[in-house]
């Protein structure tokens, strides 16, 4: 099969030749069940629940396409997909690698409900091969991590924490939601499993909540069978507006990476602007060879002010454009302070281990007016 541009694939991929009674869009399945014709296996029969539907089917094969893996899964939630990765290579007895500074709610799953099944974590301050060799145990089965960090931005060295897992036989997870497949593809480094929280930049209008599951069939087929028994998932309308959203994708993260970086530049020169987080900047940390990998760095950004106690909800409220809310990657712009909403979950002690201050603001630059934008924080920080 011909490899196409990711415009074209994020339009075409997945989409049938023959169009179902000649309509362009491929419609919604609004249907719990179907006919059964003979299957004999029970993963075969097709059931919403079982997540194999054609509005199913149809979106897992432009996932993939998008992802360059062999096949995908969809799932109710990003948090969902996680969850049913670990679990699926994860039992009682078993330890696991993350990287430290990742989405409260997953390091929250990790530390909160894997430690009442006897599933061991050591989290990383980095991925260097001295670290990664130093926490590393016999019973180490999984290591998890994300392409640009949440809500720190940083990109590690991914190249190395792949290389590591497949020599010593690990199980290698990225989440990838920050980069989307349209700045970074974690397959051709070597990573077996690539998640994501569709609800973000892959649908982009902040209409639906949804995850996804990538990477080899042999691993996929594994996940599965613990999303049919845990129940998680995605019903065939945000399958639809899900297959819809993604068409716009690469076109959308263009915009959100002229325009986080445009602002964020703005941001790190302006006198009442303590710190800004961005993959972009000079000077921003990481891992430099990794991030020459990435063909832009996002939408995301986050910040910190001077006299952040005093000057933080001020700023906030002067704001026009943004929206304050939780969540990320809609065509709009949004912010929020992760001590409030993403990362609330953990304990003020691991928020400081994490380097994430009460006063941290994680922005989700959209796609409005660039100048616009640069304007309206100007204006707000006077």
């Amino acid at each position: 099969m011909k490899k196409y541009s990711i415009e074209t694939s994020a339009v075409h991929a997945g989409e049938p030749k023959e169009k179902v009674c000649g309509a362009v869009n491929f419609p919604i399945f609004q249907s719990s069940t179907y006919l059964h014709t003979g299957e004999s296996s029970y993963e075969d029969i097709k059931y919403t629940r079982l997540n194999n539907t054609p509005n199913h089917l149809v979106l897992g094969e432009k996932l993939a396409t998008l992802e360059e893996g062999e096949t995908a899964l969809v799932t109710a939630s990003g948090m969902a997909a996680v969850s049913d990765s670990l679990l699926s290579f994860l039992q009682s007895g078993d330890h696991m690698m993350a990287q430290n500074c990742i989405y409260g709610g997953t390091r929250d799953l990790i530390t909160r409900e894997f430690s009442r099944f006897g599933i061991e974590v050591s989290f990383l301050k980095d991925l260097s091969r001295k670290t990664l060799e130093k926490h590393l145990k016999r019973n180490t089965k999984v290591i998890l991590v994300e392409s640009i960090t949440n809500p720190l931005m940083q990109v590690e060295n991914l190249l190395e924490a792949a290389n590591f897992s497949r020599e010593k036989g690990l199980v290698s997870m990225i989440d990838n939601t920050f980069a989307s497949p349209a700045n970074f593809k974690p397959v051709s480094i070597g990573f077996d499993i690539i998640l994501h929280s569709c609800t973000k930049y892959l649908n982009g209008h902040s209409d639906i909540i949804a995850g996804a599951v990538i990477g080899k069939a042999d691993h996929i087929k594994k996940i599965k069978q613990r999303n049919l028994h845990f129940g998680a998932t995605l019903d065939p309308h945000a399958c639809f507006l899900l297959q819809r959203g993604i068409k716009t994708m690469p076109l959308r993260i263009k915009q959100h990476n002229e325009n986080a970086a445009a602002l964020a530049e703005f941001l790190n020169g302006h006198s009442r602007v303590k710190k800004v987080y961005y993959p972009g900047l000079p000077d921003s940390g990481g891992d430099e060879e990794t991030k020459k990998m990435f063909s832009g760095f996002c939408g995301m950004l986050s910040m910190e002010l001077n006299n952040a106690s005093e000057t933080t909800r001020k700023f906030l409220s002067r704001l026009e454009i943004p929206i304050e809310a939780p969540s990320l990657g809609g065509v709009e712009s949004l912010l929020s302070r992760p001590s409030l909403t993403s990362h609330s979950g953990l304990s003020a002690w691991e928020r400081q281990d994490m380097g994430i201050s009460d006063f941290l603001i994680r922005v989700s630059v959209g796609v409005e007016g660039t100048d616009d934008l640069i304007d309206d924080f100007n204006q707000a920080l006077q």
